[in-house]
């Protein structure tokens, strides 16, 4: 590790990690507000998830507009990454501050302009901050950059819906069971701020734009002209990353509607946010278990962090919910999901096709489980713990994805990225699926069709284990070289 402390800019990289943090926050955020919209404008299950389609659908939209931009100029090299990345804050900020007129407006499609000006900014910040992250010191390192910076994203994304459900319904015995739009305003406008403040920080930070390097690779089966149908590891990861996203997105959109049916216990709105809480805590849990990686330890210790790690994350999941006055006893059992997790880790290593495989057949089994389970409050935690097999897929999808791609590997990864918007197209299948209960009371298969929509996340486990199985292969054939996977996240 010394090496890396000498060559990693660690102050300026601490400074960046507060983006990542940002991130986490507002996709979780996005998880409470599903569920008050959905009571407030009296919408249907598909019609809520529009809250995670106009978020993700921006990170594609803003995706491309950037692309095409730098087709005629290089906007990271003429403005720079700390005014780009202060930009796209400060276009978050606006976001964040049309809330005030929506929730004034009672309007819903107002409320979905806020949330896409907002992932707009975010997309802007993706852009900018992952190539930022990895050049903050030696190429060799940028990996293990991305998964610290990773678990930060993942800790926001942890207690951002905690510290929104006090916001907006209080805690202990004042806690409130209604909600009115009005209370939506403060929160955000704090939020809107807070992303100003960090424009602002960022813009007169000391972070250094990283020097222009040209990079031509030399690499054996080099085409003159770049064409994604010459890269079949990319086209498939790059279905691989939409479903991915997807898949994260709509098992928890989609579960306050599961938890408010009567056979898992009819939980109301106010009650949601340590379920969401618990789901994203499964995705910190694993990216903190994979960053043990980043660490040049025996392999006495890295087994002993492969434990330890894991417990102290779920140690901060279950701290901050009993600081929100939650009851978190039904969470006891959880350790269970986990060890399962860090056993089928263990297996996997750090390969990244074998990792996604094997990932993606334990989330098809975790699955499975939740629809058959009898038992509602063991089956909830079947379909949370798909957070846990999910965590670190997004590493291992884009290794096999850009693996060969030399000095095409900028351009496929800007491809990749347009992919997120996944996040807000499955989310609405699932949900279309979930309306059905409104029309069938009787369900399909003896179960809700609510919790019948469950066999989406399901197939989509089933593509990534697909693409870990078959993506290597097509590698082989290319005569390339597996690489690593890491553990960091979106």
């Amino acid at each position: 590790m010394s090496s890396e402390n000498v060559q990693t800019k660690w102050g300026q990289f601490i400074s960046l990690i507060i983006v990542f943090f940002f991130w986490g926050f507002v996709g979780s955020a996005n998880d409470i507000l599903i569920p008050v919209f959905k009571k407030v404008f009296t919408l249907s299950q598909v019609q809520s998830q529009l809250v995670a389609w106009a978020f993700y659908a921006a990170y594609f939209v803003g995706s491309i507009i950037f692309f095409l931009v730098s087709l005629k100029r290089d906007v990271l090299q003429q403005f720079g990454y700390k005014k780009t990345l202060s930009a796209g804050l400060l276009l978050s900020a606006v976001g964040s501050f049309l809330f005030v007129p929506a929730a004034t407006m009672a309007s819903f499609p107002f409320f979905l302009t806020a949330l896409f000006t907002v992932g707009l900014g975010f997309s802007i910040q993706q852009i900018v901050a992952n190539p930022l992250a990895i050049k903050m010191g030696s190429p060799e390192t940028g990996a293990h950059r991305l998964t610290l910076a990773g678990g930060i994203n993942s800790f926001g994304t942890t207690i951002g819906a905690i510290l929104l459900g006090i916001a907006l319904f209080g805690m202990g015995d004042d806690k409130k069971t209604s909600l009115s739009l009005e209370d939506i305003k403060l929160p955000f406008i704090i939020l809107g701020l807070a992303f100003i403040l960090v424009a602002v920080f960022m813009y007169f930070s000391k972070i250094e734009d990283p020097a222009k390097v040209e990079e031509e690779a030399l690499i054996e089966h080099q085409h003159v002209k770049f064409s994604i149908l010459d890269y079949p590891q990319l086209y498939l990861g790059m279905l691989g990353i939409f479903i991915y996203v997807g898949t994260e997105v709509t098992i928890i959109s989609n579960l306050p509607a599961l938890l408010h049916t009567k056979e898992f216990g009819n939980v109301l709105e106010d009650a949601i946010a340590p379920f969401i809480a618990l789901y994203w805590g499964s995705l910190m849990i694993g990216r903190w278990n994979g960053g043990a990686n980043v660490f040049n330890t025996s392999n006495l210790v890295n087994t002993a962090l492969k434990f330890i790690v894991p417990a102290v994350a779920f140690g901060v999941i279950i701290g901050a919910n009993i600081f929100a006055a939650h009851d978190v006893s039904s969470f006891y059992i959880y350790p269970i999901w986990i060890l399962l997790f860090i056993a089928v880790s263990f297996v996997g290593g750090k390969n990244a096709g074998k990792t996604l495989m094997l990932f993606g057949l334990s989330g098809i089994t975790m699955m499975v489980a939740g629809l058959v389970w009898p038992d509602p409050s063991i089956a909830k935690f079947f379909f949370i713990s798909g957070g846990l097999f999910l965590s670190i897929m997004w590493p291992s999808i884009f290794d096999l994805a850009i693996a060969g791609l030399g000095k095409n590997t900028g351009k496929a990864s800007s491809f990749l990225i347009m992919m997120i918007l996944g996040g807000g197209v499955i989310p609405l299948i699932q949900g279309s699926i979930c309306d059905l209960d409104a029309t069938n009371p009787n369900g399909i298969l003896g179960i809700s069709f609510t919790h019948f929509s469950y066999v989406v996340p399901l197939i989509g486990f089933a593509y990534l284990a697909f693409y870990g199985f078959y993506c290597p292969k097509i590698l082989k054939r290319q005569g390339i070289n597996h690489v690593e996977g890491g553990g960091g996240g979106h």
